[in-house]
């Protein structure tokens, strides 16, 4: 009792109070906290998709056939392919897709009957390539639906010699939020993290205030934890908050313990805080502290896998990316909620997180300390 009483007595509980008021007078950032979090998850949770639906069909259909009008209807039977167009020439077709009002030409030759009884029938498909990646999406699925029409046709006739059965593990409906969200979660928690912190010991700096506190009797390791403590908790509301959306709004499953998550996403608050403690000392303007935020949380978001896979990267990207803390909280939060995994795979990104934080967190405060001093 007598060393609860010594901590509320001490100087370091008065600046913890001192911070928690200023937090809960500043409604900017309050409102930070909250709105900007839950728009961003929302809104890369519902928008980035790497399927691709209702691209615009055209077809040229010279034999007009029960076997050509069958693989057209294969096309549009989904929600991938939407017929469009039915030009009456190929130059027509041509220029339907220059002028950007089909994604995708499709032209039947007129003797694909005959090519069909010869097992040797040929279509020529035109696909707009300007967004490279939609194209190359459109053409697999193209493939696909060929591959599953032709198997339509020898059905009964040819037995395969090989029939794979595929089983997806972990996200058998290839949701692709499942693969967004957490990534996401990740991503705003490190630009809400760095630019609140900055933010917050900047305006010490403005006001002036910053060099009032060298006059109260408190240490400085009790003045910056004093900042650190009351921002941890309201960054843990974000990872509860983000984590609340996941599961009501994406049914994002929660696999693993999640006491776990809760330990390692607070290593991550500490290592986002500790950034923009470095940001706050090495800028001298709230406006300064945005632009540096920007110019240094851009590249840990392009490197870290949430929106694109880091297989995708050239090698030389996927060696860099493992100096990215934000990699190593995104695999951890992917491992957790969808595999369900502990420390026992996790412990290499673990020790990585846990390297960053104590690093980070030793650079800020030695900084901050000679702002201080």
């Amino acid at each position: 009792m007598k060393l609860i009483q010594r901590l509320f007595d001490s100087p370091f509980w008065a600046l913890v109070r001192k911070e928690i008021n200023q937090i809960l007078r500043n409604k900017q950032l309050i409102v930070l906290l909250v709105i900007p979090p839950t728009v961003q998850l929302l809104l890369y949770g519902f928008i980035l998709n790497p399927d691709v639906h209702n691209l615009r069909l055209g077809v040229i259909d010279y034999a007009n056939v029960s076997a050509s009008r069958e693989l057209v209807s294969a096309m549009t039977s989904n929600r991938i392919f939407t017929l469009e167009s039915v030009p009456s020439s190929e130059k027509a077709l041509s220029r339907q897709v220059e002028e950007g009002k089909l994604d995708v030409g499709v032209v039947i030759p007129p003797d694909f009957p005959r090519q069909l009884a010869q097992k040797s029938a040929e279509i020529q498909v035109f696909i707009d390539a300007v967004n490279a990646n939609t194209a190359g999406i459109a053409g697999n699925y193209m493939n696909q639906i060929i591959q599953q029409y032709n198997l339509q046709l020898t059905q009964g006739k040819v037995n395969p010699p090989v029939a794979p059965e595929v089983v997806f593990l972990y996200n058998p409906g290839l949701t692709s939020s499942w693969f967004f969200v957490p990534g996401v979660m990740g991503l705003v928690l490190t630009l809400i993290g760095t630019l609140v912190s900055a933010i917050t010991v900047v305006r010490e700096k403005d006001t002036g205030t910053l060099e009032q506190l060298l006059m109260t009797p408190a240490a400085n390791w009790q003045i910056l934890l004093s900042k650190i403590v009351p921002l941890a908790f309201l960054l843990m509301g974000d990872v509860l908050l983000a984590i609340t959306l996941a599961t009501v709004i994406f049914h994002v499953p929660f696999r693993g313990s999640f006491l776990l998550f809760l330990a390692l996403s607070s290593m991550y608050v500490f290592v986002g805080i500790s950034l923009g403690i470095m940001l706050a000392t090495v800028s001298s303007s709230q406006q300064q502290v945005v632009l540096t935020s920007f110019f240094i949380n851009l590249p840990m978001v392009q490197t870290s896998g949430a929106i694109a896979p880091i297989e995708a990267m050239p090698p030389l990207f996927q060696a860099l990316s493992l100096l990215n803390p934000l990699r190593h909280y995104i695999a951890i939060v992917r491992g957790i909620l969808l595999k369900g995994v502990g420390l026992d795979v996790l412990w290499m990104n673990v020790l990585a997180l846990v390297a960053f934080a104590v690093v980070l967190l030793t650079i800020s405060v030695s900084k901050f300390r000679s702002q201080l001093s």
